[in-house]
């Protein structure tokens, strides 16, 4: 696994704990963190939680297919997948964000077909 798969995992696991318990304090270390980022994957980041949330899933990659695409306060991940159920799928999205990228201001997602178990490893995608 490369630096930034890692790094952007460890982060989607702490932002998906910190919005799944909602509680003030966690929320204010929730947003303490994200500003540590670069703005371009505090976009990235809070647009993954809102696929993630809207789809119920439990993992959004938003550059499996295509590297995704942004401006300030917009990103596209056409070649995006998600995981849901044991199963990963095709995803294309298109988020836009507040400047400060903790609100989303619209988002419109596509989900494509499921990804055959024999594709995963191709992906690396995993159970």
């Amino acid at each position: 696994m490369n630096f930034r798969i890692s790094r952007r995992l460890a982060l989607c696991l702490a932002i998906g704990a910190g919005l799944a318990n909602q509680t003030s304090a966690l929320a204010g270390s929730l947003q303490g963190e994200m500003k540590r980022l670069p703005p371009s994957e505090q976009l990235e980041q809070r647009c993954d939680m809102e696929a993630m949330n809207r789809l119920d899933a439990d993992k959004v990659i938003a550059y499996t297919f295509s590297e995704p695409s942004h401006t300030a306060v917009k990103f596209d991940a056409n070649g995006a997948v998600f995981r849901k159920h044991g199963e990963w799928y095709h995803l294309a999205y298109s988020c836009t964000t507040s400047r400060n990228h903790l609100k989303v201001t619209d988002f419109d997602l596509r989900v494509g077909n499921r990804i055959p178990h024999r594709d995963w490893s191709k992906y690396y995608l995993y159970p």
